[in-house]
């Protein structure tokens, strides 16, 4: 006798690795990154250029890859929402560069990305523009990661696919897209160049 599902549990393990995976890579790339500008620079600039480009990529990229360094294990370990965690990384991100800005103004010219990241911090219009596009763009993509870590959980997902689940995610990815795509023409019209 054949055991039920076993196609349905072969293609659920793949989606589970890819974000484990994702994970990894992303604490290996900033520890990797952390430990480079400490060594080029010292430890308290390399330290703060760390921070400042994390924040960077918070506040200035339309995906939540920043945050998900934080929203990830406290979905894993305490089952809290990448949603609200993501708000507090937001937050975290807004004093970082506050701090910085009043206090530490000169480790933004440390990296191409923290001068960028200046740039726009200081010039509100239009610049700022980018952090509300990337902010809107970040969320949507926070908001299908927790759909998919709700489905991808066994007992949650007849009752997702009775509830349209598939129109919800269409929706979502089609918005993701847009705010994606109007990032990279925002960029390309305030003549912002990130492969400086």
């Amino acid at each position: 006798m054949r055991a039920p599902n076993t196609q349905a549990r072969k293609t659920q393990v793949p989606a589970h690795r890819q974000v484990y995976i994702r994970f990894i890579l992303l604490i290996l790339l900033l520890a990797g990154y952390f430990v480079y500008l400490t060594w080029a620079y010292d430890f308290r600039t390399g330290s703060i250029a760390a921070l400042l480009t994390w924040s960077f990529f918070v506040l200035c990229t339309p995906i939540a890859d920043a945050g998900f360094l934080l929203d990830f294990p406290l979905r894993l370990l305490f089952g809290i929402r990448m949603l609200y965690s993501e708000l507090a990384v937001w937050a975290i991100a807004i004093s970082l560069n506050i701090s910085a800005l009043l206090w530490f103004p000169s480790e933004y010219e440390t990296t191409v990305l923290t001068r960028l990241l200046h740039g726009i911090l200081v010039t509100p219009w239009p610049y700022w523009s980018v952090i509300v596009i990337s902010c809107g763009g970040s969320f949507l993509s926070i908001i299908f990661g927790d759909e998919l870590l709700d489905v991808l959980h066994h007992h949650q997902r007849v009752k997702y696919h009775r509830h349209g689940f598939k129109r919800e995610l269409i929706v979502l990815v089609f918005a993701f897209v847009i705010a994606v795509v109007a990032y990279y023409q925002l960029l390309n019209s305030l003549g912002i160049d990130t492969a400086q």
